[in-house]
């Protein structure tokens, strides 16, 4: 029984040697549980542009079950995910990150659940955002709740891409090669029987998050544009609605008119409401637009990554 952990990392080299020490902590816990389960260990590097790369080579010298993916520059980590759930040779696939936000520690409880609960996937969820700051969780938990009311797949609210899945799962998300990903959303969309495993946040061992407020705003857009069509029919509601509007205004102005003979007063409020309506129109079209940047990076057909080194 193969055990393939898959360790996507960018500037990661103050992390990934904690990061090893606790690894081999629960490998030797397998060792004597689960005697019949090896191991192999899968970094994608980033491209990154600190150490990483060299750190994981002095590793490997020292450890064969350590593998390595090196990127020619960084293409994200929705790219690392699925060139390591690519290479995974495991009947298991893990997938954690490097700065032990996500705890080793629970990879038993993990294998259990697949192996004899009956699972084809067990996953983690955070139960709390400490150490995080407050705005960043307030639109965090807007982020689930509005992508769940769009959207048809479920994101679990605080899931982490931390989990051990089935070869099996492994291979349908790898065969959703789509340029754009949301992993999140597509551990949902291929389905299979997921167990979840909570536990309270822990903080990252050693540098720093790579993920500023901008980066985690852009990935949720992509989340929501990836899974739902639900914006492009609000875009259509609102137009359906301010023509509407303007038709019955129209006849008021008529009615109006004609009833009391009074001239149409109020060309500020006109302004406003032409502004308004204007910035609605303008914000449709940024709708579409998001769906036609989608639509034409799928058409050109490029690599989701590009390997520059592997061992």
């Amino acid at each position: 029984m193969l055990l393939s952990v898959v360790v996507p990392c960018y500037n990661e080299e103050e992390a990934i040697p904690f990061f090893h020490e606790e690894l081999k902590k629960v490998m030797e816990v397998f060792a004597q549980k689960y005697p019949e389960v090896t191991f192999e260990v899968l970094f994608v590097d980033d491209g990154s542009t600190d150490g990483t790369l060299t750190v994981i080579k002095d590793l490997r010298a020292n450890d064969e079950r350590i593998h390595f993916i090196s990127f020619s520059r960084n293409f994200g980590k929705e790219a690392a995910i699925y060139a390591g759930l690519k290479n995974a040779k495991g009947d298991y696939v893990v997938m954690m990150d490097a700065d032990l936000q996500d705890p080793p520690s629970l990879l038993p409880e993990m294998y259990e659940a697949v192996t004899a609960e009956g699972y084809d996937s067990a996953a983690t969820r955070r139960t709390t955002r400490k150490g995080e700051p407050p705005v960043r969780s307030f639109f965090a938990r807007c982020f689930y709740k509005i992508a769940n009311k769009m959207s048809r797949t479920e994101i679990v609210d605080g899931a982490r891409d931390y989990r051990i899945m089935s070869k099996k799962m492994a291979e349908a998300i790898v065969s959703m090669c789509e340029y754009n990903r949301f992993t999140k959303g597509i551990y949902g969309w291929v389905g299979f029987k997921t167990k979840w495993i909570s536990y309270e946040n822990v903080e990252r061992v050693a540098g720093k998050t790579k993920w500023s407020f901008w980066k985690l705003l852009m990935y949720s857009i992509d989340g929501i544009t990836a899974f739902s069509t639900t914006p492009l029919r609000l875009a259509s509601f609102m137009g359906f609605f301010f023509t509407l509007l303007a038709f019955v205004m129209i006849v008021f102005i008529v009615v109006r008119k004609l009833v009391s003979g009074d001239p149409t007063p109020g060309w500020p409020s006109l302004a406003c409401i032409v502004v308004f309506i204007g910035g609605v129109q303008l914000f449709c079209i940024g709708i579409l637009g998001e769906y036609l940047t989608k639509t034409y990076l799928e058409t050109k057909n490029r690599p989701i990554y590009i390997a520059k080194e592997e061992e």
